[in-house]
């Protein structure tokens, strides 16, 4: 499928990995140019938060990710996307929006039918 516009055309060239099984997808966010990490998250009607890597092309061999949907095969210009990080049961119902903060790529907002405001910080391991 694509959508026509003024000067061109979009053409959908993936899907993010697991994305929330067979529940509803309720809000997708990316993470601000300046947080340098190029992530994705998600939230969905199972109640949990999903947050996306963008992979490289040495990496994405081993993961799963995104393919062209014209031929079903991983191409050069198609973005690759791996499941990074799940926050199960993030609230008590659906989480009907989660945001990066517009300035510290470390940290998300959501919120969720609980009537919960939750703010979360990522920690990287080591």
């Amino acid at each position: 499928n694509a959508i026509c516009s003024t000067d061109g055309l979009w053409s959908c060239v993936g899907t993010l990995p697991e994305a929330h099984s067979s529940y509803a997808v309720l809000s997708v966010h990316c993470a601000p140019s300046r947080a340098g990490h190029g992530r994705i998250v998600s939230g969905g009607g199972d109640n949990c938060i999903n947050v996306y890597r963008e992979e490289t092309l040495l990496s994405s061999s081993s993961s799963t990710s995104s393919t062209d949907s014209s031929s079903n095969k991983n191409t050069l210009d198609t973005p690759q996307f791996a499941l990074d990080a799940v926050a199960d049961e993030a609230h008590d119902g659906d989480v009907n929006d989660v945001r990066w903060h517009p300035i510290d790529g470390t940290m998300l907002v959501s919120c969720g039918d609980d009537g919960a405001v939750k703010i979360w910080r990522y920690i990287r391991g080591g």
